[in-house]
């Protein structure tokens, strides 16, 4: 079920603090399912649809990982390492084979349940524009693009058709644009 919350239009979380204001939140408020869930997301930029899915023996005692994306019918290669000490202590304490178990833990939370508890995280402190399930992936793509400049390995991270599909879709063009502009003087 798709609610029109959902299809607002996401933006990448573009302020460090904020990220880590949101791991806070989600830890302190929503729980460590949330937390590794959102930990999961902004580290490798998966649709969450392609989060939910993984089960604990998809991740335990693994930094690497090869998914079938859902959307795409793509194989995606998922690097784990920089998270792997929290996801493999969180897996400890799991008795459920799903990673993102629902209450009754025979089947994993729906793309509706996360996106409540991102939400819910992100009204705790303070975070209004436009958060969705789709803000994880995107705001990967952001800082991964900040961090390495490159848009050819983003773009096939990211199982894009174009490079312009990419930059549009973590936002940069439009504060390139901006902060070019201001700046811009002949």
């Amino acid at each position: 079920m798709t609610t029109a919350n959902q299809i607002k239009d996401v933006q990448p979380i573009r302020d460090k603090q904020q990220i880590e204001d949101m791991k806070f939140s989600l830890k302190r408020f929503c729980g460590e399912r949330d937390y590794i869930l959102f930990l999961i997301g902004i580290n490798t930029g998966l649709r969450v649809g392609d989060i939910l899915k993984l089960k604990v023996s998809d991740v335990k005692r693994k930094k690497k990982l090869v998914i079938q994306e859902g959307k795409t019918k793509k194989p995606r290669t998922i690097y784990l390492d920089s998270i792997y000490k929290e996801i493999q202590s969180y897996i400890a304490s799991l008795d459920s084979e799903w990673l993102f178990p629902s209450r009754k833990g025979d089947k994993p939370i729906t793309p509706t349940q996360a996106y409540r508890q991102l939400n819910k995280a992100s009204e705790m402190v303070d975070i209004t524009e436009g958060i969705g399930t789709h803000t994880m992936r995107k705001t990967f793509g952001y800082w991964h693009y900040k961090q390495f400049k490159d848009m050819a390995e983003l773009q096939m991270i990211l199982n894009h058709s174009h490079p312009e599909i990419t930059l549009r879709y973590i936002g940069i063009t439009e504060e390139q644009i901006e902060n070019n502009m201001k700046v811009f003087k002949l």
